[in-house]
């Protein structure tokens, strides 16, 4: 947490106010009727146990506190979930008091003052704003609809690493998958690459920006409101102010673009947007902040998840070569003749979707997911106030012996005959979430990410560079707002002879 690290001699000083924040606390839910907590420093909590990665950090001190966990934030009281038993209480059986979500100064500062269906708090507004995400944009006819987009973006993805092949150049497979997703979401959203005009980088390098500084949960300034003055003068706040203005002038023209145009195109999901906008869906409304709201969270949760999980796929093939053997006999199977994937070819590869599960039970994307207590709730026995954080940790989840076994092992058979899937209704696998609150992207994010490894898988032969082994990659994780591999996934591709 740089800014804790920035701050420590003013925290020391501020550690006089060690009882008041005690009486705090207490008042917040930290009496007898609390679940367990590990030691916490005066004034700040357990702030300083985040570290850089918060889903080992979390994972570390559950194991030894328990499942349900009580940490403080400063005076902010957070609840830590570290099991799908607790999870299924929180997310099925109290779904309706844990339905908000926690935002930041910072949140409100990127997501138009949280006018976005990921940070609308529950109510009237959240579920007509759900409900046009759902029903309008990403409903399965709608995810079909975009099968044409991911075939063409797919096909260029492999003619560009067909080029490395001719070149005897290796394949830089993180920078390939990146361009890749901001493409599927460019021309999903706006109905072309918009990302390969000026205006369209400065949108996405924004974007990838405010990820980096929306890197930890929270500032000091988040949670203590009196340090707010700590973001102005690490420059937190000035960095944010500067890209959501040069974002907003990107956005404020792809909407007058298509407000401008005769016949607002419905293939694309501003085009969709837009139309309710004007009143051509009876009976459903939306205004243009909610428009932008909607369009910024399809590339915060598309472009840099899909990208994430794809290259931890391939990384976990290049790792375990059985599994990538196992995977090519499939895919080359039900191939056998043809040249051209169609989507519902990947209906016949099973082992495909294990491959797939495996990979976001490993490694969810968004390892940590945040609600908030909207009421008061009596959970195991504990009694947790309004207000009251809930940070559940789907990559300690993952991992859990108590559902998994040997579960550090990448081993996708153990989803070959098995119901589990990744909707939410296994809470020992919950990669989108659950609930209320589940991704309502998870369609169109598993179809990209089905096709794309099919046909990287099916086209390519892969190995390492200098003979280097699959043991040899570096995993190590990369902070950020999706977790991936802190190091690019460079490769040397072999065009398959049979096809």
């Amino acid at each position: 947490m740089e800014d804790f690290h920035f701050y420590t001699l003013p925290l020391t000083l501020l550690a006089l106010l060690y009882a008041w924040f005690s009486i705090k606390r207490l008042y917040s839910g930290g009496g007898d009727t609390s679940p367990p907590s590990p030691p916490s420093l005066p004034v700040i909590g357990n702030l300083h146990q985040l570290g850089q990665l918060p889903h080992r950090s979390l994972s570390k001190l559950s194991r030894k506190h328990g499942p349900l966990m009580l940490l403080h934030f400063g005076p902010k009281p957070v609840l830590v979930v570290s099991s799908a038993d607790v999870a299924k209480l929180i997310l099925k059986t109290h779904d309706l008091a844990f339905a908000d979500k926690p935002i930041t100064d910072h949140l409100k500062t990127i997501f138009y003052d949280g006018n976005d269906v990921i940070n609308l708090p529950y109510g009237d507004r959240w579920r007509k704003l759900r409900n046009i995400v759902l029903h309008e944009l990403l409903n399965s006819s709608r995810v079909k609809s975009f099968a044409s987009v991911r075939e063409e973006e797919t096909s260029l993805l492999m003619r560009k690493i067909e080029e490395c092949t001719s070149l005897l150049a290796p394949v830089n497979l993180t920078v390939m998958l990146v361009a890749l997703s901001n493409d599927l979401i460019s021309r999903a959203a706006f109905g072309n690459k918009y990302s390969e005009t000026e205006h369209g980088k400065i949108f996405l390098d924004g974007l990838d920006e405010a990820s980096r500084l929306l890197a930890n949960f929270m500032t000091l300034g988040d949670c203590f409101p009196w340090l707010a003055w700590t973001n102005r003068l690490s420059g937190r706040r000035a960095a944010l102010k500067r890209i959501v203005e040069k974002r907003d002038i990107v956005l404020d023209k792809v909407v007058q673009d298509h407000l401008k145009s005769l016949n607002t195109s419905k293939e694309n999901i501003m085009g969709i947007l837009l139309g309710i906008h004007k009143g051509e869906i009876p009976g459903v409304s939306i205004d243009l902040e909610s428009v932008k709201g909607v369009i910024l969270d399809v590339f915060t949760a598309g472009t840099e998840t899909t990208t994430t999980i794809l290259i931890w796929v391939m990384t976990e093939l290049m790792r375990h070569p059985a599994a990538m053997k196992k995977l090519q006999d499939e895919i080359r199977g039900v191939m056998k003749g043809k040249q051209l994937m169609a989507e519902d070819d990947l209906l016949k590869m099973p082992y495909l979707k294990a491959v797939i599960k495996e990979a976001f039970r490993l490694h969810p994307p968004l390892p940590v997911f945040a609600r908030v207590a909207r009421d008061h709730v009596n959970l195991m026995g504990y009694e947790i106030s309004p207000g009251t954080i809930v940070l559940i940790n789907a990559w300690e989840i993952g991992r859990d012996p108590a559902y998994w076994e040997e579960p550090e092992k990448f081993m996708p058979e153990r989803f070959l005959n098995s119901s589990t899937d990744l909707r939410g209704f296994d809470f020992y696998l919950i990669p989108f979430g659950s609930g209320r609150r589940i991704c309502p992207g998870i369609g169109f994010a598993t179809a990209a990410v089905e096709y794309v490894v099919a046909n990287l898988v099916f086209k390519f032969d892969w190995a390492l560079p200098n003979g280097a082994k699959g043991e040899d990659l570096d995993v190590t994780e990369r902070p950020g707002f999706a977790v991936g591999t802190d190091t690019p996934l460079i490769v040397v591709a072999t065009i398959n002879s049979d096809v």
